[in-house]
């Protein structure tokens, strides 16, 4: 196990944020903000992982002000003086424990309907061309991605205007609640993903063709919020490979590939590649030990952050197929690829949720914490 000695306890400064350490809570989506408006509970669980020494909190996703952002109503959002007033108060708890925390913004796109099924038929879910994905390996059952996968029209210019918009209305409302920074999914077959991906993206115009083209929008939204926000607030990004329609999808074939995007995200602003994978040691390409969060660095010079079952046995997906999740200590080789620069950022999801104090237990070399779905995936502790 680690020590006060262990690279994640190193600091690091991105922009104007200074982190005593590397240890990142990921985002996890919760559904205990009734109306969207997180409440006090809200508050008291991110308040307690600032407590307990975590470095960066990056909250669960957060609804953009867009009608088909999200279709959950217990997801919370980043519009409305209701919610901002919830976050407020999220904000001062973490800060008061002397935490950093950043919201991630949300649209879900092609995915809009997949959290309740039941969402307003006269809205159209933002889909680049209309599509679902190509299913393929997914934990969605038959009868959604049949419906699913039932095309509707395309974005508009002016859909596509109105989103971007929406991003950067959501981006300076968290910085004027007190938020340290900005995250952005951008990935596992959202919207912002949707149009990296071939699947999804089957335009002509200039958002869409070949791969230059079909990272100008997630790069434009990226480049309206750095200008919203200036140049001192940091900008993270979570990228992915695999998709929820179908998760051995990818958007490179080759670290060439990915370079073309990423480099175009980093040029447009983004600080930190958050490198989402079901595996954060998993080599990305064939031929290459690197990790995906590794590609990122390299290609870029930008910071990344890994993620993916640390500590864990078992990925989320199979967790989410029924799978035990025991403790797995490969807290080790995250250290040692930490500290050969191969990443700067550990994100760590479930063990979290498991233990709200796990930076202070890897900094004293306690025992993984055991983390159980059925327990802690459903409750707010």
């Amino acid at each position: 196990m680690t020590s006060t000695l262990s690279p994640l306890f190193r600091p690091l400064a991105v922009r104007s944020l200074e982190l005593p350490n590397r240890i990142v809570m990921s985002p996890m989506t919760r559904s205990h903000s009734p109306g969207g408006v997180p409440g006090r509970d809200v508050a008291e669980y991110y308040r307690r992982r600032a407590g307990g020494g975590t470095g960066l909190i990056v909250t669960e996703g957060v609804a953009i002000d867009h009608p088909t952002a999200v279709d959950n109503p217990r997801v919370p959002r980043m519009h409305g003086d209701d919610a901002l007033d919830g976050w407020r108060r999220v904000v001062d708890a973490v800060h008061a424990e002397g935490g950093r925390i950043i919201p991630q913004l949300w649209h879900v796109g092609p995915l809009w309907g997949a959290m309740t099924r039941t969402v307003d038929p006269d809205l159209t879910p933002m889909r680049p061309s209309g599509l679902w994905g190509e299913p393929g390996v997914t934990t969605y059952p038959d009868e959604y991605v049949t419906q699913a996968s039932r095309p509707c029209r395309p974005m508009t210019a002016d859909d596509i205007a109105d989103v971007i918009s929406a991003y950067t209305r959501a981006a300076r409302a968290a910085l004027d609640v007190g938020f340290d920074g900005i995250a952005l999914h951008g990935g596992h077959g959202y919207l912002l993903d949707a149009f990296l991906w071939a699947s999804t993206n089957r335009r002509d115009d200039d958002w869409g063709g070949d791969l230059g083209r079909r990272t100008r929008f997630p790069a434009a939204v990226v480049a309206a919020i750095r200008a919203e926000i200036g140049e001192d607030t940091p900008v993270f990004f979570r990228f992915s490979q695999h998709k929820q329609q179908d998760y051995t999808a990818r958007i490179a074939e080759t670290p060439e590939e990915l370079g073309t995007i990423l480099g175009a995200l980093a040029a447009a602003g983004v600080d930190v590649f958050d490198a989402s994978i079901r595996r954060f040691d998993d080599p990305a390409f064939e031929g290459s030990d690197l990790s995906l969060a590794g590609w990122a660095k390299k290609l870029t010079g930008a910071m990344s952050m890994a993620v993916g079952s640390v500590g864990i046995a078992t990925t989320l997906r199979e967790t989410r197929l029924g799978a035990a999740a025991p403790s797995r200590d490969n807290i080790p080789e995250l250290e040692r690829r930490l500290a050969a620069g191969e990443f700067d950022l550990a994100a760590i999801g479930r063990l979290h949720l498991a233990d709200p104090h796990l930076a202070a237990t890897l900094r004293a070399g306690g025992p993984l914490p055991e983390f159980d779905q059925g327990v802690h995936a459903r409750t707010l502790t």
